[in-house]
């Protein structure tokens, strides 16, 4: 399909000046009569109120962590507490103007925005709604502990305990805790609530966010998504990259009108002048002041302005504007909150990079103490009023701390429970069950019509290899997966880059844009942190992402969000998370150094991630289908050496309906008694070669298995094979050292040793940079050094003539170089 944006020459090369819009600091102006108005004094009490039980909370923190005690009650907090003492205004007047439906994502100092955010759902929800959530959540554990201990004097009191107790609870790793204890401090959030997860890596929820706003978009949800980050964070690629895919033009001139336009997203800075201890103006930054980040974005500076976080109605008022233009289609918006951290960056911090006449300064003017004389003098609220809500607030604080760190009332999971949380192993073919939306039936695709009269087995009637242009390859069985997918689930979106039009640079998806609208189908900024942030962010606010790095080599542009964020939310959740979220990742050959390497050793390493690593059309689809259908996280790896294969095993070939790979169990490509091969990707194809060679030249029987999944990975037949063989080599396209196949073999050597007549060998690419494409057969695993290894340390074969060095000294000089 043919581009729908042209580029005009002549205009590109006009004499032009670009003029940047006004950008707005502080200009909220108070009117007390007006602000009554708008949020009743009640309202605004309660926003006092809250800004209390926030500063009250922390207080309690910051004291069980300097000193072990809060109000009498002893305490030894092993874990973090990074506080934001003084910045309450800024999270209370941010949730004033949000709902329920409307999400905050936080970073590591979010205690206050996972409060206040929590705070308003109790009061604006209805209380049968507020009912169903605290009964339903985790079993109705954390309410439970509430009830029996700490029973309000209405629902909405009790409601309130609730989320205390939760929150607390969670700080302190407890099983009642929003989740199970496992988040802790720096990953507290309540979903229910909008109260998103919180972000440990700086600047995280930037792309994450992103994804959540993406999924409203597309899906038509309610609501609008914060991204809450700190000024120190503006440096980081996630808040960048997010940014970026969240000013995409697309939204406006490529995506069905009556979806709303851009994504509802919003960047808040919660701009407290520090990162830790350094000062972004002045010292690590240059921006000045941080709105003016916005004029770098798109024409309309991203709406940004920046507002005095000091007074929450001031704060509340500009994002009640923002959402306003958000849910209107005309983001994405960026806020420039200031405030102050009275504390320091966590309890152990002294604050010397502070003067104490700076700090002294801040706290004359202390939001809490300004609010509350702000109120007082428009008659709101009285000092006998305020007083008692301090005393309220202590009492709430002190008996929420005493039902937290009671062993017998709170106590913790056990190893069992993590190991089980890990994965959601969901069986999920659709994430909503309305009709998905495409642009046309599915049999009348142009691929599946060209597909329909290709041969779906490599071979003909009389064992003849077919040609490649009659063959269904193993490309097709990607792009047949992704197919029923969408046609399956409404939720299902793809993207990456150069996906729509191209179909992907290797044609697996060709075909795809004439199915799909251009909001399940479309091409990314070239952005790969924000490519797989934003399917997080995405996947776990409750749709299916299938998002696709171009080459392997460019996990490392993606390592936060795949080591990261991927793995973790499931478990880091307890359990309340999915994330049925597939990584395509391509591994290359013949393009180099940064564009040839085979990296699965390192996700491999990676609690909480699924790897698979197909080479057979067969496997492409049935492992795909299996991995489309759940609800964990997949690195689906795919070597580009075997893109255009055709299904040489299946001797009934690759079925044209919906099937499955059974999960971690590897394929028996050929029996044996002698020797086991086992491979892993395309290796598969060279290990196939050499077991042929050994048979007809040497007279041994060897049995080949295609490992095909990393993690999990059922190793029982490959034990039975030891059992018959005793000989095994693991072949991997991936350099040598550090390789998932010396996993393999480290495990082989203790479940199978009674059964082995010589250890397990490693054959792998050759631990040097990945040369050019003249020069591949020096570099990755060639047939001949499969037999060269099996003779030098496996099993002399007759009369067999090395062309490589695999000796032991050889070895040994390779590993004392390094090489």
């Amino acid at each position: 399909m043919a581009q729908q944006i042209s580029v005009d020459p002549k205009k590109i090369r006009e004499p032009q000046v670009i003029k940047i819009k006004d950008i707005p600091v502080n200009q909220y102006k108070q009117d007390i009569k007006g602000e009554i108005k708008k949020f009743g004094k009640d309202g605004l009490k309660q926003a006092y109120y809250d800004m209390l039980i926030i500063r009250e909370f922390e207080t309690m923190l910051n004291n069980i962590k300097k000193e072990g005690n809060y109000q009498g009650i002893a305490y030894d907090h092993k874990g973090p507490a990074h506080l934001a003492i003084g910045q309450e205004s800024a999270y209370v007047g941010q949730s004033l103007a949000l709902d329920t439906d409307d999400f905050i994502f936080g970073s590591h100092r979010s205690h206050g925005e996972i409060l206040a955010k929590c705070f308003k759902a109790v009061y604006a929800m209805d209380e049968a709604s507020l009912t169903s959530t605290m009964e339903g959540f985790m079993d109705g554990d954390t309410l439970k502990v509430v009830q029996d201990h700490h029973n309000g004097s209405s629902l909405r009191d009790t409601a309130e305990n609730f989320v205390l107790y939760g929150a607390l609870a969670e700080v302190f790793a407890r099983k009642a805790g929003f989740n199970r204890g496992l988040g802790g401090s720096m990953h507290t959030f309540f979903s229910p609530f909008g109260s998103m997860p919180n972000n440990a890596i700086v600047g995280g929820s930037g792309d994450i966010a992103l994804g959540a706003a993406l999924f409203k978009r597309v899906n038509r949800k309610n609501g609008i998504v914060i991204a809450n980050i700190g000024d120190g964070s503006l440096a980081c690629g996630p808040v960048w990259e997010g940014l970026m895919m969240a000013a995409m033009d697309q939204y406006k001139t490529l995506w069905d009108k009556d979806l709303g336009g851009m994504p509802p997203y919003m960047l808040n800075i919660f701009n407290n002048f520090y990162a830790m201890g350094g000062q972004p103006v002045g010292e690590t930054m240059g921006f000045g002041t941080a709105a003016r980040m916005g004029a770098g974005v798109n024409p309309d500076n991203m709406h940004a302005e920046r507002i005095d976080g000091f007074n929450p109605l001031a704060v509340a008022e500009a994002t009640m504007r923002k959402k306003e233009l958000l849910l209107k289609g005309e983001g994405p918006a960026l806020l420039d909150t200031i405030t102050y951290r009275q504390s320091g960056h966590s309890p152990s911090d002294a604050s010397s990079y502070r003067s104490k006449d700076e700090m002294d300064a801040f706290a004359a003017m202390d939001c809490i103490v300004e609010f509350g004389d702000y109120l007082k003098a428009g008659k709101v609220i009285t000092q006998k009023e305020m007083d008692s809500m301090k005393d309220k607030v202590v009492g709430k604080i002190s008996t929420t701390m005493k039902l937290a760190i009671d062993d017998t009332i709170s106590p913790r999971v056990g190893g069992q429970f993590i190991e089980s949380v890990m994965y959601s192993m969901g069986n999920m073919p659709k994430m909503d069950d309305r009709e998905p939306e495409v642009l046309a039936p599915l049999s009348e695709n142009p691929r599946v019509k060209q597909l329909a009269r290709k041969a779906r087995y490599g071979y003909d009637e009389s064992g003849k290899k077919l040609p490649a242009s009659k063959t269904y390859a193993f490309r097709d069985g990607i792009f047949e997966a992704m197919a029923h997918r969408f046609y399956e689930d409404p939720t299902m979106i793809a993207y990456g880059e150069d996906v729509r039009d191209w179909g992907g640079a290797f044609a697996c998806y060709r075909g795809l844009t004439e199915a799909l609208p251009y909001h399940r189908f479309f091409n990314s900024p070239i952005s790969e942190a924000s490519i797989v942030g934003s399917a997080v962010g995405y996947a776990m606010a409750g749709g299916r992402a299938v998002v696709e790095l171009m080459y392997c080599d460019f996990l490392g542009r993606a390592g936060d969000e795949v080591f990261n964020q991927m793995p973790k939310w499931q478990s880091m959740s307890g359990g309340v998370l999915k994330m049925p979220l597939v990584l395509r990742v391509s591994v290359g050959a013949k393009y180099g150094a940064q564009h040839s390497q085979d990296w699965s050793a390192l996700v491999a390493h990676i609690p909480g991630l699924k790897v698979m690593f197909p080479a057979t059309p067969y496997d492409a689809k049935g492992m795909l289908n299996l991995a489309l259908r759940g609800t964990d996280p997949v690195v689906f790896l795919e070597s580009q050496k075997v893109y255009g294969e055709a299904e040489l095993f299946e001797k009934g070939g690759v079925p044209e309906g919906y099937y499955e790979v059974p999960e971690g169990e590897p394929a028996v490509r050929k029996e044996g008694n002698d020797l086991t091969i086992m491979s892993i990707g395309a290796t598969l194809y060279p290990a196939m070669d050499a077991a042929k060679l050994m048979e007809e030249k040497y007279g041994l029987s060897v049995e080949v298995i295609d490992l095909r999944f990393i993690n999990p990975l059922n190793y029982e037949p490959l034990v039975d094979s030891l059992k018959k063989t005793g000989r095994c080599v693991l072949v991997s396209d991936a350099t040598e050292r550090g390789s998932f196949t010396h996993n393999v073999a480290s495990n082989l050597t203790r479940l199978a040793f009674d059964y082995l007549d010589a250890p397990p060998v490693v054959v792998g690419s050759r631990n040097w940079i990945s040369p050019p494409a003249e020069m591949e057969e020096i570099f990755f695993p060639q047939v001949s050094w499969i037999l060269d290894t099996v003779h030098e340390q496996i099993l002399p074969l007759p009369g067999h003539t090395v062309e490589t060095v695999q000796t032991n000294g050889e070895w040994i000089r390779r590993l004392r170089l390094g090489v």
